[in-house]
């Protein structure tokens, strides 16, 4: 039996993430110090365009505006952040909370939204699973 290692499993389920829903253009894995656990596709130095979200500046932005809602919905006691969703010009930012982690996913703008927050869900919740142990 070969045993995987976590960031193997943890790329797999971005992988399957990606191709569950089209319009994905990026995922990453933010530690909540704002570390980059992981990416899909992998980030490329020669090719940083590939994805964007895969820089470490990326991943402590991330985590940054996941501990600012966080104190946001509780200074206005509107219970723990289920989603953090921003909109820009060209795409959207979806980011689920994941146990010790967060999942990011960049997404093109005309992309139908429901079948991305439904599948990043899921996989947040996969993610929150594989990092609990």
């Amino acid at each position: 039996m070969v045993q995987e290692y976590r960031s193997e499993i943890l790329e797999r389920t971005l992988r399957n993430l990606h191709a569950a829903v089209m319009g994905i253009k990026a995922s990453v894995i933010v530690n909540m110090d704002g570390l980059l656990v992981a990416a899909y596709p992998p980030g490329d130095d020669e090719a940083p365009h590939l994805n964007p979200t895969s820089s470490p500046q990326v991943a402590a932005m991330a985590a940054t505006l996941i501990g600012l809602a966080e104190r946001t919905l509780d200074r206005l006691a509107q219970g723990e952040l289920e989603r953090l969703l921003m909109e820009g010009e060209f795409g959207v930012m979806v980011v689920y909370p994941a146990g010790r982690a967060a999942l990011a996913v960049l997404v093109d703008k005309q992309t139908k939204l429901g079948m991305v927050m439904f599948q990043t869900s899921r996989a947040a919740n996969e993610v929150a699973g594989i990092l609990r142990y």
